[in-house]
């Protein structure tokens, strides 16, 4: 059997690329190849990057935020609108709403979706902290900012039975999000209009 072309480091860096999402073995082959030839300008930054970033990124304490400051950037805005909660998926949902300006108050993160099939029960997601934040008083409306799929129909029912009461109201987004729809991959006028048109779940 011929020896491999590719050395062990270059089939380690491969093989961990293709780890990532929106990669595979092939795709994972290119990006080492366009990155061994671009050493200088692409290859050693991106090395510090990575090291930098999984050396001081942590998650926000408060909202569940990606940042190297606890408690966040986001959590840390006196502008922000401290009465109103918009709950989501994942950082990557956070990020779209805040490209978008569509939500100006405050943000928690739930890091999954409910979902019985894959044994994801609300002890696996930020749950408790969320109805703790919300029925600490300052809140009067929480935003189900989840996505219109089956798990994220589900989320949604078991946080409205659990927040809704005399103070806080439970809203979701509505005009403009497809159903299956993610919202990561969402337009910012579409992300928009689904926040100005927000109902009564």
């Amino acid at each position: 059997m011929p020896a491999s072309p590719i050395g062990p480091e270059l089939q380690r860096l491969i093989d961990l690329l293709a780890k990532m999402p929106g990669f595979g073995p092939r795709s994972a082959k290119r990006a080492a190849l366009y990155l061994l030839k671009k050493r200088e300008p692409v290859m050693r930054p991106l090395a510090f990057a990575l090291d930098d970033a999984a050396n001081k990124v942590k998650a926000c304490s408060v909202c569940g935020n990606w940042d190297s400051i606890d408690p966040c950037a986001v959590c840390e805005d006196i502008d922000r609108d401290n009465t109103v909660l918009c709950v989501v998926q994942d950082v990557a949902d956070l990020w779209a709403l805040e490209r978008a300006g569509a939500h100006k108050g405050r943000y928690h993160v739930l890091g999954g979706l409910l979902s019985p099939l894959d044994g994801v029960g609300p002890d696996d997601l930020n749950m408790g902290a969320l109805i703790a934040r919300a029925t600490e008083g300052t809140i009067t409306e929480v935003v189900l900012a989840l996505p219109s799929t089956v798990d994220g129909q589900t989320t949604a029912h078991y946080l409205t039975e659990h927040l809704e009461n005399g103070t806080v109201k439970v809203t979701r987004l509505s005009q403009g999000v497809p159903v299956g729809g993610e919202l990561d991959y969402l337009d910012e006028g579409t992300l928009a209009a689904a926040m100005r048109s927000r109902r009564p779940f």
